[in-house]
């Protein structure tokens, strides 16, 4: 992992430092992390880092497209190094779990505007809401 995430850290103009491979692999074994959980994941490796440049490093890489801020109502930004396919997030309502969802098949008006005046639409950011299979289960109880 660590020559593929010099690679592309290289090639999105930054430059290669240890605090950006460590908040990648946080976030390669932390996916929809908040900066509290990425801070505490790199801790383990760098000791003496602070979360406020956890902060700067999750900004930085964010700007350059390496990883993505999504950012559900009700909770802190979250992070996630899965990138350049405009999928959706699943949220639990209970326990605030997060699960990729991959981008709406079929017949989709919603995410076709009818009135984006003059904005050139990139892409849809779409989130569904409900329980998880754990809080599903644990309701049944």
């Amino acid at each position: 992992m660590t020559r593929q995430a010099e690679d592309s850290i290289r090639a999105s103009g930054l430059r290669v430092t240890t605090q950006r491979l460590a908040v990648l692999e946080a976030l390669d074994h932390l996916p929809h992390a908040d900066t509290d959980a990425v801070h505490r994941r790199v801790l383990q490796t760098h000791p003496t880092i602070t979360v406020q440049s956890v902060y700067v490093v999750l900004a930085a890489l964010t700007e350059a497209g390496l990883i993505r801020r999504i950012e559900p109502a009700g909770s802190p930004a979250l992070y996630e190094r899965r990138i350049g396919d405009n999928h959706h997030h699943a949220i639990c309502t209970q326990c605030g779990a997060v699960q990729d969802v991959d981008c709406a098949v079929g017949r989709t008006p919603c995410l076709e505007p009818s009135g984006a005046g003059s904005f050139a639409i990139a892409s849809a950011e779409v989130t569904y809401w409900g329980l998880c299979a754990a809080c599903q289960a644990t309701a049944a109880h």
